[in-house]
């Protein structure tokens, strides 16, 4: 298991929760993007890595996007709930 290096940023809300998320369905990273991409949400490995880290905003697409592959509510993810 890699250990995150550098401190989480403060862009998004939802980035640890899209880690736990796919840590616990047990897919890598380049498992959900393939997810991401059959439902037309086009992400680079990095950009990725950015989200998870909080360090890149999560636009609405993106968010709908995760919330549908892991089976969880928008609100769960934005911690709403």
């Amino acid at each position: 298991m890699n250990i995150r290096k550098l401190k989480l940023g403060d862009k998004n809300i939802i980035g640890s929760r899209v880690t736990e998320m796919r840590k616990k369905l047990g897919l890598k990273q380049v498992e959900l993007l393939a997810k991401l991409q059959v439902r037309g949400v086009d992400i680079s490995p990095p950009a990725l890595s950015l989200l998870e880290g909080q360090k890149r905003p999560v636009s609405d697409i993106e968010l709908n996007a995760l919330a549908d592959i892991f089976g969880v509510s928008a609100d769960w993810l934005l911690r709403r709930e």
